[in-house]
C-alpha cells in the first residue's frame, strides 16, 4: 500500500495554488459588494481543492492507461508511471475523492441556499457533477476530450467562469440566477486564460511525447510556433480584461496599481517564452505562471479589502 508521501506527491501540491485563484477572486469581488461570508469563502476553498486533487489523480490514471506517462515524457514523474501505485489503487483514490468532493460540494450548497429555493439547489448540484465529470473525463476513457484539443476550452470555462462567477452567487442571500453580473466575466477572463496558459505551457513541454501517443492537444495541432502566438494572446488577453474590469468598475482604487507586479512578470515571462528552442525548458514556467496566477489574485484580493477598509 503506498505511502502518505506517496499519495501527496501524486496530489501534485504545485497546482493547487492555481486552482484557489478563480474563488479568491470571486470571493473578493462579494467582498465588494458587501455579501462576503467566511464560512461559504473557506468551503468553497476545501471543494475545489477536492477537485483539483481529483483532478490531477485522473490525470495520473488517464494518461498512464493511455501510454502517455513513457520514458518520453519530459515531466515530473507520474506516481503510476513510477510504480509507486499501482491503477488499481488510483482507481480507488479517484472513487473516494470523486465522493468527498460531493459531499463538501453539497455542504457548501447547503451552508448557501439559505432562501434560495429548489432551483439554487438542482443548478449548484449539477454543476458540482460537472465539475467532477470534467476533472475526470480530462484523460480517462475513449472520449477523453484531454486528448482531443478541447483541454483548454474545460480549463477555461471550470477555472475561470465557474470558479470565479459560481462562487460569487453562493454569497448573496437573495438572488435570482438570471440576474446576471456582467462586470464578473473580466475577472473570470483574466484566472480562466493564465489557467489556459499553464496548460498550453505543459501542452508545449510535451508536443513531441504526446503526438507520438495519439494526444493531439492543441498545441500539437497548433505546432510550436503556433503554440508560442497563442501563448502570448492568451496572456494579453489576461492582462487586458484585468485592466477592463479596473477601470469599469473600480476607476477609483488605485490599489490596483499593485497588479502592475503580476503584469511585468508576466511580460518578462512571454519574452523568454519566445526564446525558448528546447521543449524542456517550458517546465520551469508552469509554476512561474501557476504563482504569478496566485499572486494576481492575492493582490486583487488585498486592493478589494483596502479600498473598502
Amino acid at each position: 500500500m503506498a505511502g502518505f508521501k506517496v499519495w501527496l506527491k501524486a496530489a501534485r501540491l504545485r497546482t493547487l495554488p492555481l486552482s484557489l485563484s478563480g474563488i479568491i477572486v470571486g470571493s473578493a469581488i462579494a467582498y465588494t459588494d458587501s455579501i462576503f461570508n467566511s464560512v461559504i469563502c473557506g468551503l468553497a476553498l476545501l471543494t475545489t481543492l477536492f477537485f483539483q486533487v481529483l483532478s490531477n489523480f485522473a490525470n495520473d490514471l488517464g494518461d498512464a492507461q493511455k501510454g502517455a506517462d513513457n520514458e518520453g515524457r519530459i515531466g515530473p514523474e507520474r506516481a503510476i508511471q513510477s510504480g509507486a501505485i499501482s491503477i488499481k489503487q488510483m482507481k480507488n483514490a479517484v472513487i473516494v475523492i470523486s465522493i468527498a468532493s460531493l459531499i463538501s460540494a453539497a455542504s457548501l450548497i447547503a451552508v448557501s441556499s439559505s432562501g434560495k429555493g429548489l432551483s439554487f439547489w438542482i443548478f449548484y448540484l449539477v454543476l458540482a457533477a460537472l465539475c467532477v465529470l470534467a476533472a475526470v473525463m480530462y484523460t480517462v476513457g475513449k472520449r477523453a476530450y484531454g486528448y482531443n484539443g478541447l483541454g483548454d476550452v474545460f480549463v477555461f470555462i471550470f477555472f475561470g467562469l465557474v470558479s470565479v462567477i459560481g462562487v460569487y452567487y453562493l454569497y448573496p442571500e437573495n438572488i435570482s440566477l438570471t440576474a446576471f453580473e456582467w462586470k464578473l466575466l473580466f475577472p473570470a477572463t483574466t484566472i480562466g486564460a493564465l489557467s489556459m496558459a499553464v496548460l498550453n505551457l505543459n501542452n508545449m513541454r510535451d508536443r513531441e511525447n504526446d503526438q507520438k501517443v495519439g494526444k493531439n492537444t492543441l498545441v500539437v495541432k497548433l505546432g510550436k510556433k503556433g503554440a508560442k502566438v497563442y501563448h502570448a494572446v492568451i496572456i494579453l488577453s489576461a492582462v487586458v480584461s484585468m485592466i477592463a474590469y479596473i477601470l469599469l468598475f473600480q476607476p477609483g482604487n488605485y490599489f490596483f496599481i499593485s497588479l502592475a507586479i503580476p503584469f511585468l512578470v508576466l511580460f518578462v515571462h512571454l519574452k523568454k517564452v519566445r526564446q525558448i528552442d528546447n521543449e524542456r525548458e517550458f517546465d520551469p514556467f508552469l509554476k512561474t505562471v501557476a504563482l504569478t496566477t496566485f499572486l494576481l489574485s492575492l493582490l486583487f484580493t488585498l486592493s478589494c479589502v483596502l479600498y473598502h477598509v
